[in-house]
């Protein structure tokens, strides 16, 4: 039996989970363990950017385009705290070395879809990992900290409501206990449930179904975000995305006949249905996205990595239309959250895509998430920074006797626990939709 002790459990290697590794006390231990690599989480893959508060007077018009995209279903409050966050994300961000565009030596603006105005910064496309390598790099630097990779949570351990820590796995098929005083679940989306997506395949909402089965509230579930515009492939696997802000920068969308037939800057939700009404229309699998009219300047700069990777599947944008389709992307929904990212149970918390503090309502706004993700981590973190410490024998007993009685129940069902979660996730997903 092999039992690891940690003050600070974080579950998820991505951007949220760095972030609030970031900001907890010096003097507690921090462990953070991940299903793959560190580097495998769908914060590298984003492409876009983040958004920021420009200036006091961007605040209305920020707010209104963020609960317009969510259809109104967001909370408020939640949406005010992310804006009002933002620079001071930021600032800490470009103090950690990131590399956001600029124009003029100064910061440069970018527009995507539903935003009323520019306000998102952006390194070339790929955003995600300028922002999450940066990140990690400064949290393998601290002392504190300790990362397990290829180690994957299997279930909760917890009396009472209280959490006391995980039962996990590792790559060889070992079971460790792992007894943490405080737990925080950032262990991204659900992509890995369906056949075309953006996301890892690894990421298949463990985290969902765990909080499920103890009790842990949900909400919005549904809420699921296809984006518009991936790149048409018959080949299997994680489907690439084709960014929002080149049709933010201006890039057009035609039907089979060359025709245009939508706002290509309309709210995801809403453009998704208008591809998929042409889609069947034409009677082909995919619509047309014109990036040539970008110029070549314009692509080869701020979109180089689209450039070079339609390019490997036989396509120059900056010479021939390219074949897109909507695929599965971001998860609006997950584990309930207040605004300091506490769960229902006690000693738990969640951040990130696996959370749902209501920022995003039933439609995410474009390149929300990497700044929902950050400003909602390093709140979890100060909130446990500032809670009271104290060490409890009894809690050590409990977790020891619920962790074997664990054990044994996880040997039973090991073949075909992966399965089982992703069953009881989709499940509770289609009875979420039944119920609206």
């Amino acid at each position: 039996m092999e039992i690891k002790k940690t003050d600070i459990l974080i579950v998820g290697t991505g951007a949220s989970g760095l972030f609030a590794a970031l900001h907890m006390p010096s003097d507690k231990e921090v462990l953070m363990i991940t299903k793959d690599t560190a580097e495998h989480s769908d914060s590298y893959l984003a492409q876009g950017g983040i958004c920021v508060q420009r200036d006091e007077e961007d605040f209305d018009s920020f707010l209104e385009d963020t609960l317009k995209a969510g259809h109104y279903e967001n909370r408020r409050e939640s949406v005010e705290i992310m804006i009002r966050s933002s620079r001071k994300i930021i600032d800490e961000l470009i103090g950690l070395g990131v590399d956001f565009a600029r124009k003029d030596g100064k910061l440069d603006y970018t527009r995507e879809g539903c935003h009323s105005k520019p306000r998102i910064l952006f390194h070339e496309d790929i955003t995600g990992q300028e922002i999450t390598s940066k990140l990690l790099q400064a949290v393998r630097k601290l002392p504190n900290v300790t990362i397990l990779e290829q180690v994957t949570m299997l279930d909760l351990i917890e009396k009472e409501n209280q959490c006391l820590g995980i039962a996990a796995k590792r790559e060889d098929g070992t079971v460790l206990g792992i007894s943490a005083g405080e737990t925080i679940f950032a262990s991204g989306g659900i992509g890995g449930l369906y056949t075309h997506s953006t996301n890892y395949p690894h990421l298949t909402g463990d985290a969902l179904a765990i909080a499920l089965r103890h009790g842990v509230e949900l909400e919005h579930i549904d809420y699921i975000q296809i984006h518009p515009t991936t790149l048409y492939s018959q080949k299997p696997g994680r489907r690439f995305l084709i960014s929002e802000s080149v049709r933010g920068e201006g890039a057009k969308l035609y039907n089979a006949k060359g025709q245009r037939f939508a706002n290509e800057v309309l709210p995801r939700d809403l453009l998704t249905e208008a591809i998929r009404k042409q889609m069947r229309e034409d009677q082909k699998p995919y619509v047309w996205l014109d990036m040539t009219c970008l110029g070549e300047q314009v692509i080869l700069g701020h979109f180089p990595h689209i450039y070079q990777h339609c390019l490997e599947e036989g396509y120059d944008v900056t010479r021939q239309w390219i074949p897109v389709v909507p695929a599965q992307h971001y998860f609006m929904g997950g584990i309930h959250v207040d605004s300091d990212s506490r769960t229902t149970m006690e000693h738990l918390y969640a951040v990130g895509e696996t959370s749902c503090n209501g920022v995003h309502g039933a439609n995410r706004l474009a390149s929300n998430s990497l700044l929902e993700s950050l400003v909602f981590a390093r709140r979890a973190a100060e909130k446990i920074g500032c809670g009271a410490w104290e060490t409890d024998p009894d809690k050590e007993t409990d977790f020891m006797e619920i962790y074997r009685k664990t054990e044994a129940e996880i040997h039973r069902q090991e073949k075909n626990l992966a399965q089982i979660y992703k069953q009881e996730v989709l499940e509770e997903i289609e009875r979420e939709r039944r119920a609206r």
